[in-house]
């Protein structure tokens, strides 16, 4: 053997607490390999063979004692340069294979070379290669259950080649197959051995020692015997046929992509899972947000249509006075007086009741506006057939209408109305104009009531009595404060009344109020789809622990094959946001199709679009929702041990 052993062991010992109790699995082992032997490690189960293979291939540290691979002493290592050196020169044949179902033989072999950074064609053709030299060229794209027991122990030899293969560690390479497929593999791995490759083989079987040239027996974690047969292989480890150097970040979350992919394609029952809650917080999260967005933008609509800067004046002594309708102290007069303030656009008295509507045959309840030739103005009532009443007509009381198109569509269908008379009660009305409706707007005009305008002095000489009125309506100049006015507008009924008998309503205060509360509705809506989506990520989290915990064994091959722990906890976190992101879009397709629905059944001044930011808010909580959510499973997957992970059934 070479003065210059690859693998040496000095004064190894490895313990393990079990059950509270201590258990020396090695006790200073001393031992030197050369490049290019062949070993058989033989023993009784719990000899201490397959914790020494475990601590030759890098999975294991001893307690004590050193252990160097080509003269660098793996004590001083970190994890990744552990990963890095078992990539660079460790491959693996396990006894049952551990070939990762959900990849093809040609995807199992390239596992070591997507951890060592090799370019997809070069880690491709390499597979195919050796693949092909083992007799599995037409069996490239089978998956592990579609392959016999031998051919699945040629994928793991191919696999322990694929970044060269300097030292080859075998447990048990024969024990799950039958003796002529047995006698195969031993050819296959003796042919590997003539080329340079150390090999150490872990064995029970004595025939199977038989072909080593160095035979170790070892017996409670000793070695009791270490006989050399014939004439060992002295020759060079073949170098690395994949450079293993650190692969770019794009490249390694390109990989984590495709293989998170693969793993939820592989379990698709805990994929759908996992995406269920994702789905319900992303849908209620673009719902409740595209809800708030359209009755915020009914809204601003519906205040599109009115004047701002508007005020109502009504008898009381303070909101909610239960004796307003005592107060009959607002007068024409007062009118007057508004009118003659510099800051007034335009002002009406206002009296409101209720009668029966009559045209020939056709009648209905109708409310009755008596207002002043400027409420048309003041409220920007679109005039859309004839004209308004003036101020001569309010004067001498005459006895003209304006009515609504409700009124002219069910009373006059297609006959023009203009002109026509209709009885308010007992009192005849010419119809001199028609009031158009007003898209979204809100107040009682544009619902499905009747309504007509006569001159206030009319409502209150033929159809009250009333002579003091019930409110009146101001409009101030476009370059008045509504702060001001407020206050002017008191002083002035003060100082006219004496006391304080009127309440005065500013209109812009309440549509702020308004738009304020359609706000904070759409905050709550959003609040609660957001802890739908916690809710939903909560189960994210939960399942990708268990799945953590089922993937054991596939997280023990990677770390054997040479992912670093980073890797790991990579493609964990890539699942769990695919995961999420597969349950965002299907949210957002739910949502699409509710909101065709909710299009066709509300009504159409109510327009409920799905907004694009309500969407993006939605997607992109979901990716955080998954990496928030997939970290602490991806976290654990990482630090697993890879010993106890390959234990695992």
């Amino acid at each position: 053997m070479s003065d210059a052993p690859f693998l040496r062991l000095r004064a190894v010992s490895r313990r393990y607490c079990v059950g509270g109790q201590e258990v020396n699995a090695l006790r200073a082992i001393d031992l030197d390999i050369a490049s290019g032997e062949m070993i058989a490690l033989v023993g009784a189960s719990g000899s201490g063979k397959s914790t020494l293979m475990n601590i030759l291939g890098c999975l294991d540290r001893p307690n004590s004692g050193t252990y160097s691979v080509a003269g660098r002493d793996t004590s001083m290592l970190d994890p990744d340069e552990t990963a890095a050196l078992r990539c660079a020169y460790f491959g693996f044949v396990f006894q049952r294979y551990h070939l990762l179902s959900q990849l093809t033989a040609r995807d199992n072999v390239e596992i070591p070379a997507v951890y060592a950074g090799a370019s997809v064609a070069e880690r491709h053709a390499r597979a195919t290669e050796l693949l092909t030299r083992l007799g599995l060229g037409e069996r490239l794209d089978h998956l592990p259950n579609e392959l016999s027991g031998g051919q699945q122990q040629r994928v793991s030899v191919a696999r322990a080649l694929m970044n060269g293969g300097a030292v080859i560690l075998a447990d048990e390479p024969t024990g799950a197959l039958d003796s002529a497929t047995g006698e195969e593999m031993m050819k296959l791995l003796l042919a590997l051995n003539a080329q340079g490759h150390t090999l150490i083989i872990a064995t029970h079987d004595h025939q199977v020692a038989g072909h080593a040239k160095r035979i170790i027996e070892m017996a409670d974690g000793v070695i009791v015997s270490d006989c050399a047969i014939g004439h060992a292989y002295e020759a060079a480890s073949p170098a690395p046929s994949i450079a293993t150097v650190r692969p770019a970040s794009w490249s390694r979350y390109g990989e984590a992509a495709r293989m998170a992919f693969l793993a939820l394609r592989a379990h698709r029952l805990r994929t759908a899972l996992t995406a269920l809650g994702v789905i319900i917080g992303v849908f209620a999260v673009i719902m409740t947000v595209a809800l708030g967005d359209s009755a915020q933008h009914f809204l601003e609509k519906s205040l599109a249509s009115l004047n701002t800067k508007t005020f109502e004046i009504e008898p009381g002594k303070e909101f909610g006075d239960p004796h307003a309708d005592r107060v009959q102290t607002l007068t024409v007069q007062d009118v007057d007086a508004l009118r003659r303030q510099y800051y007034v656009h335009s002002v009406s008295p206002r009296q409101m009741t209720s009668s029966l509507l009559r045209y020939g045959s056709s009648s209905g309840l109708a409310t009755v506006w008596g207002v002043g030739e400027s409420y048309f103005d003041a409220k920007s009532l679109a005039i859309v057939a004839g004209v308004a009443f003036d101020a001569e007509d309010v004067a001498r009381q005459t006895q003209v209408v304006v009515i609504d198109e409700n009124i002219q569509r069910q009373f006059f269908a297609s006959e023009n109305p203009l002109g026509k008379t209709v009885y308010i009660g007992n009192l005849p009305c010419m119809i001199i104009g028609v009031v158009g409706h007003l898209e979204g707007r809100l107040e009682q005009s544009t619902d499905k009531k009747l309504n007509v305008w006569v001159p206030f002095s009319v409502v209150s000489s033929r159809l009250t009595g009333r002579r003091h009125l019930q409110n009146i309506f101001l409009r101030l100049r476009a370059d008045q404060s509504t702060e001001v006015a407020e206050r002017r507008i008191t002083e002035l009924f003060l100082e006219r009344h004496r006391t304080k008998d009127f309440i005065v309503w500013n209109l812009d205060d309440q549509i702020k109020t308004t738009e304020n509360v359609v706000q904070l509705m759409s905050l709550v809506f959003a609040a609660i789809g957001a802890i739908s989506l916690v809710v939903g990520g909560v189960g994210v989290m939960n399942i990708m622990l268990v799945s953590a915990a089922e993937r054991a064994k596939e997280i023990g091959i990677r770390i054997a094959v040479g992912a670093r722990r980073s890797d790991i906890r990579d493609q964990f976190l890539t699942e769990a946001v695919a995961a999420c992101l597969l349950g965002a879009a299907g949210g957002v397709a739910i949502c699409v199709v509710i909101a065709a629905v909710m299009a066709w059944l509300l009504p159409t001044d109510f327009e409920f679009v799905l907004s694009g930011h309500a969407i993006a808010i939605a997607v992109a909580c979901a990716a955080l929702t998954g990496v928030v959510a997939g970290y602490a499973p991806a976290r654990k997957a990482a630090r697993l041990d890879p010993v106890e992970a390959l234990a695992r059934d």
